[in-house]
């Protein structure tokens, strides 16, 4: 994946989401449990409630997806592939009875990558990647735990960042580039 794609990627998910906010019938989540619900695994991410909801993804989206791409590029469709597949997968299967939405998902298992891929190669440029993010982005944890916020799938958050996790370790080894 490269910056084009990754810009290429954003412009989707605002017109397909754009899309949702004018064809709500259109929002194709994943709806655990349900056969119709699978096509969510793959779609979910490109569908938001809102604008809000939306632009809210939108920076750290781009911040996780340009430090995936410049710190792991040989690695960066392998590591979206196995977030989104898993991350939807376990959501599918183990989520509460709702439409889930989003990209916080894709988020969270970007961030759990990150960090862990860190401390499971433990070598120093990764190491302090890692720690930048924790800084960053560590108060993500409190979303991936139940919450009294209704639409919020912490579930999806907490699913999605085990399929980060599990990407790191499968990708351990891999080879990071600096340019």
């Amino acid at each position: 994946m490269t910056h084009k794609s990754i810009i290429l990627f954003l412009a989707i998910i605002y017109g397909v989401s754009i899309l949702g906010f004018l064809f709500p019938v259109l929002k194709l989540g994943i709806l655990p449990r349900k056969s119709k619900g699978l096509i969510g695994i793959i779609t979910s991410p490109f569908f938001h409630n809102h604008w809000k909801h939306l632009l809210s993804n939108t920076l750290p989206l781009i911040v996780l997806l340009f430090t995936l791409q410049y710190f792991y590029a040989s690695q960066t469709l392998y590591v979206l592939t196995i977030i989104i597949f898993m991350g939807g997968g376990l959501l599918w299967l183990f989520g509460r009875k709702a439409n889930h939405i989003g990209a916080s998902g894709l988020i969270y298992g970007l961030t759990a990558f990150i960090i862990t891929n860190g401390f499971v190669s433990f070598k120093p440029i990764p190491l302090l990647v890692s720690i930048i993010t924790i800084v960053v982005y560590g108060g993500l944890i409190f979303g991936a735990f139940p919450s009294n916020k209704k639409n919020t799938s912490w579930e999806g958050h907490l699913l999605y960042a085990v399929a980060g996790v599990f990407a790191a370790y499968i990708c351990k080894n891999a080879y990071y580039i600096i340019h």
